[in-house]
């Protein structure tokens, strides 16, 4: 649909713009260029380039950057993106850390804060996020209105009506009606919300292990269990939002259908594999001084044989879900991010033995490139994608 302050396609106006568009799209892509460059990589003339170029520079969309030669004549200006036009603000939020980074438009990290989470109400937990968004964006020279998109990944599905996370157990109060109201007024407008799985999957699909991958899933297991997919380099969502719940997969024993409550709030899958079952599975084999997880990865580095046969109970409870995941989507590859994907050196080959025992849907599995960043990675990817389009807009139509 065509704005109100936007020329339409085929007037004067309207193919400044498309030819602006394109030539900006170009050196983002790309990287610095020179207008003869520019002009046959673009297929436009080199007066257009030149005059694209020109109010592109204007705007401050674009900017010189240097000079370049063959060695004979004179040299070309070479023309950039300017990665100051805008910032992208990216916040993780889980059970035990808040992660938040600033961005500008060229992907440059210029500031980040990392601290643990000590909330244990909604309330509290909306507050410390806008804290800690509010000090990363002051350490990096910044003003809110310097941010274009903000950018909050999640435990959980956000569910638009009510306002809130409906999914998010590890989350006290996530679930409460108008908690993204509050969220998008302590962090700032223009907040977009997602699943911390899918955007852990968005940046291991654009700079991590799944690059290039046509169908694929990232399981992040921490505190909590869940999948990110991605088909085509979109995320899949499903119909509802919940595709990829993988912690609400039965497993072990199930409650009878004819037994009285309400459905659990975390899945059995859950229960199983998340980084809590991996301590009380050593402590139940006798290493009674496990308290986390990456202490049991830790000692079954070092030998210790009750800590390693407490990685091999987890890795076939990892090769349970990665057969149930295959069986219905048939992906190329999984991801194993998260925490728990720091110790896939431990788990991808028990993990694999596991699978061909009892399944013959084996697709590779390997370790995540980002390790506890991909939540942050796939937040600034997202928010990149939607900033460079409104900066545009915003500068162009203000040139």
């Amino acid at each position: 649909m065509v704005g109100v302050d936007t020329p339409p396609v085929g007037t004067p106006a309207g193919m400044r713009k498309i030819n602006q568009r394109a030539v900006l799209d170009l050196l983002r892509r790309g990287g610095p260029a020179t207008r003869p460059q520019v002009a046959k990589d673009t297929g436009l003339s080199k007066p257009t380039v030149s005059q694209a170029l020109l109010a592109l520079e204007a705007a401050g969309l674009a900017r010189p950057t240097g000079h370049t030669s063959t060695g004979t004549g004179r040299s070309a200006v070479l023309y950039e993106a300017d990665p100051t036009a805008g910032y992208v603000l990216g916040v993780d939020i889980g059970r035990e850390h808040l992660r938040v980074a600033v961005s500008d438009l060229g992907r440059t990290m210029v500031a980040r804060r990392d601290e643990r989470n000590t909330a244990r109400s909604g309330n509290a937990l909306v507050s410390a996020v806008g804290t800690i968004a509010a000090a990363t964006i002051s350490d990096a020279g910044l003003a809110q209105e310097d941010i274009v998109v903000r950018v909050l990944g999640s435990p959980g599905v956000a569910d638009p009506a009510r306002r809130c996370f409906r999914h998010a157990p590890n989350l006290p109060g996530w679930g409460r009606a108008g908690l993204l109201d509050d969220l998008e007024a302590a962090v700032g407008p223009d907040l977009m919300v997602e699943n911390d799985a899918n955007l852990t999957a968005v940046g291991e699909w654009e700079s991590g292990a799944a690059r290039g991958a046509s169908v694929f899933g990232c399981i992040t297991i921490g505190t909590g269990v869940g999948m990110g997919l991605m088909v085509d380099g979109r995320v899949f969502r499903g119909a509802t939002g919940a595709a990829g719940e993988i912690g609400y997969l039965p497993y072990g024993q199930l409650r009878s259908a004819d037994e009285p409550g309400e459905p659990p709030a975390r899945g059995h899958l859950e229960e199983a594999t998340a980084a809590q079952s991996v301590v009380q599975g050593a402590r139940e084999l006798g290493l009674g001084s496990a308290k986390s997880a990456r202490e049991v990865f830790r000692l079954a580095r070092e030998g210790d044989e009750l800590a390693q046969r407490a990685v091999e109970a987890e890795a076939d409870r990892l090769a349970y879900t990665v057969a149930s995941v295959a069986a219905v989507l048939d992906p190329e590859l999984i991801v194993l991010g998260g925490g728990m994907g720091t110790a896939a050196d431990l788990l991808l080959e028990p993990i694999d033995r596991a699978l061909r025992a009892f399944t013959p849907l084996v697709p590779a599995v390997v370790q995540g490139e980002l390790g506890e960043d991909g939540v942050l990675a796939g937040a600034i990817s997202v928010g990149l994608r939607a900033a460079e389009g409104l900066v545009f807009e915003r500068r162009v139509g203000a040139a």
